[in-house]
């Protein structure tokens, strides 16, 4: 690693356990204590270049949606742990350089989830990641919580949702936390295109989805 990013974590460690002495933390993948994120499952968040093809378009993900990725994930997401941003933030970073250079357009929030969480998931992790996200998609419609939900049915309750803006002749492309069945980036990509946009592909930090490795395109769904 090199020396400026050892001491901004050297930083970052001591900051945070003078912090536990006040408000104790845990480590969000293995729950020891004093320590935002223990060395071990910084580890275990290594960037693997996992892709996938939502029809056209491709996706990279930095890891898998299980274990320690899973959980940092959800703890950033639904536990407020917004540090967690600094080590999820580059691997969608790196995920989103290998789809090429372009505009990178953050996947926004939906209003209920912003009043909820209070800072909007893909934008804070580009901004953490060392990206410039721009905000060119707006939330229209109001969908429920995905969580639960089946393909199909995830297609229908995000269709229309998204609006783009300003967006004619830029090349871009969308990052976002998770992908699932594809649903949102489906969306997100459908609402740039028809607003002139050239989307290149879209990026995100974890992926459930059945993946390949970028050399081999062999199962991947069309």
């Amino acid at each position: 690693m090199p020396l400026l990013p050892r001491v901004h974590q050297a930083v970052d460690d001591a900051l945070a356990e003078g912090l536990s002495l006040v408000f104790p933390t845990w480590c969000a993948g293995c729950d020891q204590p004093d320590v935002a994120l223990c060395e071990a499952c910084r580890r275990e968040l290594a960037f693997h270049r996992l892709t996938r093809r939502l029809d056209r378009m491709p996706v990279i993900s930095a890891v898998r949606f299980d274990g320690v990725a899973a959980r940092a994930i959800r703890a950033f997401k639904e536990e407020g742990r917004t540090s967690l941003a600094r080590t999820l933030g580059p691997l969608l970073a790196t995920a989103a350089v290998e789809v090429g250079e372009a505009v990178v357009v953050p996947v926004p929030s939906s209003p209920a989830a912003m009043r909820r969480r209070g800072y909007p998931i893909a934008e804070l992790l580009a901004r953490r990641g060392g990206l410039r996200p721009v905000r060119l998609l707006a939330s229209v419609g109001t969908p429920a919580d995905q969580r639960g939900l089946g393909r199909g049915d995830r297609e229908r309750n995000v269709a229309g949702t998204l609006h783009a803006r300003g967006v004619a002749g830029l090349r871009v492309v969308v990052v976002d936390d998770v992908v699932t069945t594809g649903a949102t980036l489906r969306e997100a990509a459908r609402a740039l295109e028809a607003s002139g946009a050239v989307v290149l592909g879209a990026a995100t930090v974890a992926t459930t989805l059945r993946t390949a490795p970028m050399g081999d395109r062999r199962g991947l769904d069309r």
